[in-house]
């Protein structure tokens, strides 16, 4: 089964494939890692909306055709700058009819990157890079598929079942067309509906006609950092941006646990539902909107 991804051209000529869901940036667990300054953790993310690939500025805005943007549609030769003077450029674009997923519980069906490192303890992650202490690697040889677990490696293909570490994972096909990330939206509910305004050092929550609730500093970072995303991330993608100069991963995930914990209370307190920022089991949190609110991301 096809795999759905974009090919892009550095500039030192070397040539790299990323998947929707992959990060460019300085993080080591970036999909495509770029040791320079210029560059920020988390830079920007393939996203794959209504069928087409696009690219996402996830802090500092994107260079196409002199014009600064927030976001891109991929095409073939397109040329991209992530910086002043850093410039990638489009090769190739794959987007076939459907694509190999998977599904666990707690965990949204994902297509699968051309290697994926599976881990489920102590929650389920999924990384574009080879991790050769991961329980569990997925990867495409173009003709097909292999699943490589406890020393063995065996093909796989759609419908195949398989446990990592007492968690059951499932390969099922997606539908490319109509796919994509944005932010999540329910039905249901009797909360009046919300209208969110983000720009990153400030945001504000407004339930109906009642008074915003002002959110500052780092409870205003993180809520305009889900906006920037329009789709679930992992925990760790959005903390690096918050606190890009805390290098230790320990003291990263503590102030992340007392944040959010903090921002979820404001909201409480304000009368806005809590669940507008929903942390999964997986790792990952995303903003859930609800039919009728209005999300506006002025970053």
């Amino acid at each position: 089964m096809n795999r759905v991804f974009a090919s892009f051209r550095l500039p030192d000529g070397t040539t790299r494939s990323l998947g929707p869901g992959d990060i460019i940036g300085r993080l080591w667990t970036a999909a495509m890692q770029l040791d320079d300054p210029r560059v920020s953790e988390g830079h920007a993310m393939l996203s794959l909306r209504s069928g087409d690939l696009w690219l996402l500025a996830l802090r500092r805005r994107l260079g196409v055709d002199g014009r600064s943007v927030a976001e891109v549609r991929l095409v073939p030769e397109l040329r991209v700058a992530l910086a002043q003077g850093l410039e990638i450029v489009v090769e190739s674009v794959e987007l076939p009819a459907s694509a190999l997923a998977i599904e666990a519980p707690g965990l949204p069906t994902t297509i699968l990157p051309g290697l994926c490192s599976l881990r489920a303890r102590p929650q389920i992650q999924l990384s574009a890079r080879h991790q050769p202490d991961a329980p569990c690697l997925l990867w495409d040889t173009c003709d097909g598929w292999r699943r490589s677990q406890g020393g063995v490696t065996l093909p796989l293909a759609e419908g195949d079942t398989w446990d990592v570490d007492g968690v059951p994972f499932r390969a099922v096909a997606m539908p490319v067309g109509g796919t994509g990330l944005s932010p999540t939206r329910v039905t249901g509910g009797i909360d009046p509906p919300l209208r969110i305004v983000t720009a990153w050092e400030t945001a504000q929550v407004q339930a109906g006609d009642a008074p915003p609730v002002v959110f500052s500093g780092v409870h205003a970072r993180i809520l305009s950092e889900l906006a920037a995303l329009g789709g679930p991330a992992a925990w760790d993608v959005v903390a690096r941006e918050v606190w890009p100069d805390e290098p230790d991963a320990w003291v990263l995930r503590k102030r992340w646990d007392v944040n959010l914990g903090r921002l979820r209370a404001r909201l409480r307190e304000g009368g806005i539902r809590t669940d507008l920022v929903r942390a999964a089991g997986t790792g990952q949190v995303e903003l859930v909107l609800r039919r009728h609110d209005v999300l506006d991301d002025r970053g």
